[in-house]
């Protein structure tokens, strides 16, 4: 690992330590530069501010974690493995989903799920004739379904293990998929005309 992501791992470290007691809005980047061990000018020169960190973390730690799973035989694992790193990082990401504004943490799910899911039904539509709308409308749906299952999951305090999360939304999705991309095969969307 570089001196550079050794920095920003401390500094992410000490953020999340903090906001384990009190919202990101009352966190300084002093309080942060200060609970790595850190100065203020080392902070500056990895990050603008303390978004730009949270930022980073989303995308260091969440994303990247979903990173390799792209097919659809796979996607139970990729979702198994996002509840288990939000549990474990518990109290960041309940304090992160009552953050709003553009650095919400809702946010950043719905973007790496859908690009996620995206790759899976990119997979699963192989060999099927598919429109690029309707692949676009099936990633959407599944998307939004999973990503407000999690929020709520997480705001309402994660008290099922991930693996019990996981089997109910298995037991709704698996098949699902296919066949909403099956239903689609060789359909042509028709644009909506607006009302006269």
């Amino acid at each position: 690992m570089t001196d550079s992501q050794t920095t920003k791992k401390a500094l992410a470290a000490s953020l999340k330590k903090q906001m384990e007691t009190k919202p990101l809005a009352k966190i300084s980047v002093q309080d942060i530069s200060s609970g790595s061990g850190l100065n203020r000018q080392t902070f500056y020169y990895h990050f603008k501010d303390k978004y730009d960190l949270v930022h980073w973390i989303y995308y260091s730690e969440a994303v990247e974690s979903i990173a390799d799973y792209r097919d659809y035989g796979h996607w139970s694992d990729m979702a198994v493995q996002i509840l288990h790193y939000l549990m474990k990082n518990r109290l960041f990401y309940v304090n992160a989903l009552n953050t709003p504004g553009q650095n919400a943490f809702d946010g950043y799910l719905f973007e790496a799920t859908q690009d996620m899911i995206k790759r899976v039904v990119d997979d699963a539509s192989g060999g099927l004739d598919v429109s690029d709308a309707d692949k676009c409308f099936i990633v959407e749906f599944y998307t939004f379904a999973f990503v407000g299952i999690v929020v709520k999951w997480v705001k309402t305090g994660m008290k099922e293990l991930p693996e019990t999360m996981m089997k109910r939304i298995s037991n709704l999705v698996d098949g699902t998929l296919t066949r909403a991309l099956s239903r689609h095969t060789g359909m042509q969307t028709q644009p909506v005309e607006a009302a006269p």
